[in-house]
């Protein structure tokens, strides 16, 4: 089977992919070990796929799978794989309604100067484009993934180029749109971060070891010490020399997602110099002093709410209450049949503690409104355990435009946001109020950051060129067909 119908898709935004690698310079560290926990750290930002390449004396050695790191990554899988010097790790997300077992990753190439295992979080925005010159050049591709377009774009450049950093560099020039990256060459291990810094990309040491990763929690997760985040635009190269930092000579105004400071990132991560928890507690306070009520409790909808709703109790003297259990082992995927399941799904992860909420007036506080549906069920089983009011706020702006950088949200016109006012859209969902964060308090949670920062989905303002439509609908036809 070589492609997975996923169109199973519930209200509630998937995270993206993580990245991860490790250059060992500690014989002593059991790298396939580590690469595992590490990975573990980012099953957040992916549970679609996932896939460790280790590299021994310049070889690569390759275990990947549809599936989460658990059931993937077993023992008997693990042993495959030797205690190399370099590692890069991998799991997926994928807006696609296709799982393409082709473009898992680490995508493992084979070119002139021996192997590159790549492994990418983002959205190349130039990709049909790319791809359809390369395949007028002859170029034959097995997947639809992002990443092998950009490992023929680096093999190409190769050949005119003195070194692999070269070559990398001269890709980036290439490529439009959000990239996170992590590679592995024969020797070498590169990490890379867009011009724009739409994802994030850090850099950590296990004693003299060095690790990359999508966020800080996981390198603290295997012991490690988080040392600093990967600049725009930067290329960071560790070999037998050690660490050596490249800048791209492309200018780009600076874009991290801010909805990895709301929902994306695991609480315990700094980005660009921002913890994610103190972010989403400040988007608590101010989403109180926006949209203020006089309610008993304040709960948050795990796992993102929680702080967030710490924040609005903190700010308005309202006492913080744990209202819901969250079944932590609910995969995705609604089993059985009939058109209840996702019904059925929703129930079965979340549980009302019904002595914290009963006679209560209750302040819930969550991340998003996709399209509806949770909030409308959060609202339902929050009342039928007793709760006398039930207010939601939302820690932030309403959703009203796609993004074209990698966070899966569906199209302007399939946003309830635009669709609904919010007094309709409350009473949708059978609140007895509606308030979401503004765009500009949005913009004042991550204090501290240095970099820009991106809220397309809410403004329709994008600082980075969205796809060209000709090429991105010819494109989506064609994958369509496989």
């Amino acid at each position: 089977m070589s492609d997975i119908v996923i169109n199973n898709k519930l209200d509630k935004l998937h995270e993206e992919c993580g990245v991860f690698g490790l250059y060992k310079n500690d014989e002593e560290l059991d790298i396939v070990a580590l690469t595992h926990d590490g990975l573990y750290g980012l099953q957040h930002r992916g549970q679609e796929s996932v896939g460790i390449t280790v590299i021994e004396d310049g070889e690569p050695f390759t275990t990947k799978d549809l599936g989460i790191v658990s059931t993937v990554l077993d023992p008997k899988n693990l042993s495959k794989l030797p205690n190399g010097k370099i590692s890069v790790g991998h799991v997926r997300y994928t807006s696609s309604d296709y799982l393409d077992r082709a473009a898992t990753q680490p995508l493992v190439m084979r070119y002139i100067e021996g192997s590159l295992a790549l492994a990418n979080n983002g959205a190349i925005t130039n990709f049909p484009e790319i791809r359809q010159r390369l395949e007028e050049g002859g170029s034959i591709f097995q997947s639809n993934s992002h990443a092998e377009v950009i490992g023929f774009l680096i093999a190409t450049h190769r050949l005119q180029s003195d070194s692999i950093e070269d070559a990398i560099l001269n890709t980036m020039q290439d490529l439009k749109g959000a990239y996170s990256m992590v590679i592995s060459s024969p020797s070498k291990l590169i990490g890379l971060r867009d011009p724009h810094g739409f994802k994030p990309l850090c850099v950590g040491k296990l004693k003299n070891s060095y690790i990359i990763s999508s966020e800080s929690c996981a390198i603290e997760s295997i012991g490690g010490e988080y040392i600093r985040d990967v600049e725009p635009g930067e290329m960071v190269v560790i070999d037998e020399d050690g660490f050596k930092s490249y800048h791209s000579e492309i200018k780009k105004k600076t874009s991290l997602c801010l909805f990895e400071y709301v929902y994306v990132a695991r609480p315990d991560s700094i980005i660009d110099g921002v913890h994610v928890n103190l972010a989403r507690k400040k988007a608590g306070e101010l989403l109180y002093r926006e949209n203020p009520v006089e309610a008993d409790i304040v709960c948050g909808v795990p796992d993102s709410g929680l702080d967030a709703a710490q924040g609005y109790a903190a700010a308005s003297g309202i006492n913080y209450a744990t209202a819901f259990i969250k079944n932590k082992y609910i995969g995705r995927t609604p089993q059985g049949v009939g058109n209840d399941k996702k019904e059925r799904l929703l129930n079965t992860r979340l549980n009302v503690l019904k002595n914290v909420v009963e006679g209560k007036r209750v302040v819930i506080i969550d991340d998003s409104i996709v399209r509806g549906n949770t909030s409308a069920h959060i609202v339902k089983i929050l009342k039928q355990a007793g709760a006398k009011e039930v207010h939601m706020r939302i820690s932030a702006p309403e959703f009203r435009y796609p993004c074209y950088f990698g966070l899966d949200l569906p199209e302007a016109e399939d946003m309830i946001s635009n669709k609904y006012s919010i007094n309709e859209l409350k009473n949708r969902i059978g609140a007895d109020s509606l308030a979401f964060l503004s765009i500009n308090g949005l913009h004042t949670i991550a204090e501290g950051c240095n970099i820009g920062l991106c809220d397309g989905c809410f403004s329709g303002v994008y600082r980075a060129d969205k796809p060209k439509k000709k090429f991105f609908d010819r494109f989506a036809k064609k994958i369509n067909k496989i």
